[in-house]
Order: C-alpha cells, then structure tokens, then sequence
C-alpha cells in the first residue's frame, strides 16, 4: 500500500497496461531508444550515458489518463547517481529532446536529491535531501499520477507526494521513458498500471 493525503493506493490490484519483460526483442517492439546506449544483460536493461543529457527509451504506445508506473533499478558501479523515470511524456524530435513530461528521480540534479521537475520548462520542481540513497543497491520504484496528484514511493514508503496547479493534460501526452542522465543504470519488471485509490483518511484525536 502507498499511503497519500486522505487516500491509498494498492499496487497489487490495479489493472495492468503493460507487463512484459525488457529483452532485446521488448525493447525494439515497444520502445524507441533517444539517446545513450541501451542493451539486456542478465535480464536487466542496462542504459549507458556519459552526455548530460536524457538519454532514455521511451514507450511507443501512450497511456493515458491517470497511471502508476513501477520498477526495479539500481545504479551500476563505479555508476553513484541518476535513476530517472518520465511519465505523461512526449519527445521534440526536431531538437531531440524531452517535450512534455513529469520526471520523476533518485540520486539526482546534481546534488545527489531525490525528486521532481515538470519537461520543458522546467519551471515547477521539488527536491529533498532526505532519501539515504546507496549506490549499487536495487530498489523498488512508483510513480503515478491521480488528477493532478503526483507522488513517488521507493521500496513502498512514500517518498513524497504533490499537485500540479497547472497539470499536463493527460488525455494528450502518455509517453513512459526510462533515462540514464550522465550515468550507467540497470533496469527490471517495468509495469504500467491504471492508477486508482480508495478514500483512507484518519481524523486527528487529541493527543493529550
């Protein structure tokens, strides 16, 4: 369970949108590769950058609407930062970019911070120092959206959760990206999922 502001999220029970492991044969089927390079090894995808640029593989298909997207990732050694993740994404070809996307990621912006920026502008961020990140080590990680809802748990604590004022429109943009930012990261069991919650909200009582 993913415990947000007044209401649960349970992985386990949402309807799944994509669930099929990343292979050779995966990855030329359902992704375009936009920078780096990406190859399996061990059953893991492994994406190789050392441009600072976001370099990724990003999903052919959309999907739409309210979504919770899950792995499992760890950096590769001597690789120490940069597990990134876009949803509700979309790329300029013309300057070979990213378009429109939340990012969501773990040991990154230069500062080694756990977090969130808003592709293009840029211009809507939250960051922490919070998160004991070790280098090497896998870890579980969910994102998703509900409405304008954002939030991100890592091995099922909620890292953090917050609104969008001005939300992607998420009908028009459903593109999921799995990045390697100037680093080399290994990544499993991708799955796509329809994001649903269940009202869970426990008033305060006075404590004393």
């Amino acid at each position: 369970m993913i415990q947000l502001r007044r209401k649960a999220i349970y992985p386990e029970k949402l309807e799944i949108l994509y669930d099929t492991p990343l292979s050779e044969e995966s990855l030329k089927r359902d992704f375009e590769i936009k920078g780096g390079k990406w190859y399996v090894e061990d059953g893991w995808l492994i994406g190789e950058n050392r441009e600072s640029s976001a370099a990724m593989i990003m999903s052919k298909n959309e999907y739409f609407g309210d979504v919770l997207v899950e792995f499992d990732a760890a950096t590769v050694l001597p690789a120490t930062r940069d597990i990134n993740v876009t949803f509700h994404g979309s790329w300029n070809e013309e300057k070979n970019t990213r378009e429109m996307g939340y990012v969501f990621g773990i040991e990154g912006w230069w500062q080694g911070l756990v977090g969130f920026e808003k592709s293009p502008d840029y211009k809507f961020v939250v960051n922490t120092k919070l998160f004991d990140f070790v280098p090497g080590k896998t870890y579980h990680v969910e994102v998703g959206n509900l409405g304008n809802d954002l939030f991100m748990a890592i091995d099922g604590v909620l890292a953090f959760e917050i609104s969008d004022p001005d939300p992607i429109d998420i009908e028009k943009y459903g593109r999921v990206g799995l990045e390697a930012f100037c680093t080399k990261v290994k990544y499993k069991n991708l799955k796509v999922k329809r994001a649903e919650s269940v009202y869970n909200f426990t008033p305060y009582t006075p404590e004393f």
